[in-house]
């Protein structure tokens, strides 16, 4: 798992227009991006990426996520932002703890939001991460990296009072036609325990790799919801996270090969 690092208290080708067709990828809506013409996955080519840290922090602040794309009530969490300068890691322990950028990640930007509290249902918790990559090369092996995790420990603790267990993990490389949205995508399940409280709840991860630019997405999904509304919930996260693709290939287009890019 790539987890995203800052916790509370912590298939198909592109189509031609319309939308796309995947279940939890975008699709219309009041906060759905233009669909593309172009045939493809959504992607940021080498040209186009940021070269240096200062461009890769602009690149990641410049990126649009919404409270919104993961559905209605949703409202940023607070922090809200982490330091671009330091990306979460799993020690050899199994904790996720915040580390320096190694010499091979130019940036990495983790936005927190959260679905309070209401009517007998637990909060939701969602962070979403944005790494820029030194190459095209280096991302996948981010991504690979990820795969591994679950196996290598399949309890995590994320923080001083969570840990999650039982992952399981999928990949789903475009060529294999199993994946409509990016170049790579990763997705995990499993649940998460909250030190000192009983039972355990829906833990979702997603992380999708655009050329050398990856973002990932945890959801801690609180309890007093039904089974159909923790896969609703579900559902609207992953959809958000393609909204956040989709604005990646966007500012990605917009930035002169080789240079700075265009304005938002």
């Amino acid at each position: 798992m790539g987890c995203t690092g800052t916790e509370e208290g912590s298939g198909a080708p592109k189509p031609s227009g319309g939308g796309r067709t995947t279940a939890g990828e975008p699709g219309p809506g009041p906060s759905s991006p233009a669909a593309s013409e172009d045939t493809g996955p959504y992607t940021v080519a080498e040209a186009r990426a940021p070269g240096t840290r200062a461009e890769a922090v602009e690149f990641v602040r410049g990126i649009t996520v919404r409270p919104d794309y993961f559905g209605v009530g949703f409202r940023k969490n607070d922090p809200y932002e982490s330091d671009p300068a330091e990306w979460a890691v799993l020690g050899e322990d199994c904790l996720w703890r915040r580390e320096p950028l190694p010499d091979r990640v130019l940036a990495s930007l983790t936005r927190a939001f959260v679905l309070p509290e209401a009517k007998g249902k637990e909060a939701v918790y969602v962070s979403v991460t944005v790494t820029v990559h030194e190459d095209t090369a280096a991302g996948r092996r981010d991504m690979a990296v990820s795969l591994e995790e679950a196996l290598r420990c399949p309890e995590q603790r994320l923080n001083a009072t969570q840990r999650v267990r039982g992952l399981y993990s999928q990949a789903n490389p475009f060529d294999e036609e199993r994946n409509a949205i990016a170049d790579d995508d990763l997705t995990e399940t499993g649940e998460y325990l909250v030190d000192g409280e009983k039972g355990a709840r829906p833990f979702d991860w997603f992380k999708y790799r655009l050329g050398p630019v990856t973002v990932a997405a945890t959801a801690r999904i609180g309890g007093g919801r039904t089974e159909e509304e923790q896969s609703a919930v579900s559902a609207d996260v992953a959809k958000g996270v393609g909204f956040v693709a989709a604005d990646i290939d966007r500012l990605a287009d917009a930035r002169e090969p080789g240079g700075k890019g265009g304005s938002r």
